[in-house]
């Protein structure tokens, strides 16, 4: 994956981007529509009626489309884009890939915890292996990825993927192949391209295995689970 979350299968259909000027496939940008009052709306299930305008996604490129005037340019009308659009995408684009996350879990398509990743590594089952940015880095090189393009997902801090998984924290878990497993892949790129690499700052003093990491203590939702 390249910087922005840019993709490179060359059959997907692409789209320019307001503030680089550069055409990419539409799977690397955020589609935005004009609400009816004039406001920048994010349409990142690229849904809403409307002609859409695309950013890469990246951090950047948001806050410069959003405070030098690129969308109104684009629009060829006067919009209002806030300040904390940037922001505001990443919540959302970080929302998508939990509640993916969770409906894999909840489909028996996900694990957490360092042994059951493990365990489905080995087994060759896994599409995904997703560790969370906070991780120590230690800990996280301990596990390979499978196999594939993009098969690491590490653009979400441990309690996000707690979210995911009904824990408080997690370091380690692996998502089963399938058609959830793409859709995890897809929204976890344009993630991590807003984040930059890595998803963010790895903590060398985090801890690396479950007990020490905060994988540790079930609710008593997740033991009826």
């Amino acid at each position: 994956m390249a910087r922005g979350g840019k993709v490179k299968e060359r059959d997907s259909p692409e789209r320019r981007c307001v503030v680089t000027r550069e055409s990419q496939p539409k799977a690397g940008l955020i589609r935005f529509v004009i609400g009816p009052e004039g406001e920048v709306v994010p349409d990142l299930a690229a849904k809403l009626p409307g002609r859409g305008l695309y950013v890469s996604a990246d951090a950047e490129a948001l806050r410069k489309a959003a405070a030098k005037g690129h969308f109104a340019r684009a629009a060829k009308r006067a919009v209002k884009a806030p300040p904390d659009l940037a922001e505001q995408v990443d919540a959302q684009l970080a929302r998508r890939v939990v509640d993916l996350l969770a409906m894999a879990r909840k489909a028996g398509a996900a694990v957490a915890g360092l042994e059951k990743t493990k365990a489905a590594l080995v087994s060759g089952k896994a599409a995904l292996l997703v560790q969370a940015s906070d991780g120590s880095a230690r800990g996280r090189a301990a596990l390979r990825p499978p196999s594939g393009a993009d098969s690491l997902v590490s653009c979400l801090s441990g309690n996000e993927m707690g979210l995911a998984f009904a824990r408080d924290n997690v370091i380690h878990a692996a998502v089963l192949a399938g058609g959830l497993a793409e859709r995890i892949r897809d929204e976890a790129r344009r993630l991590a391209g807003l984040r930059g690499k890595d998803g963010g700052a790895t903590s060398p003093d985090a801890a690396g295995d479950d007990a020490a990491a905060g994988e540790g203590p079930r609710t008593e939702r997740q033991t009826t689970e």
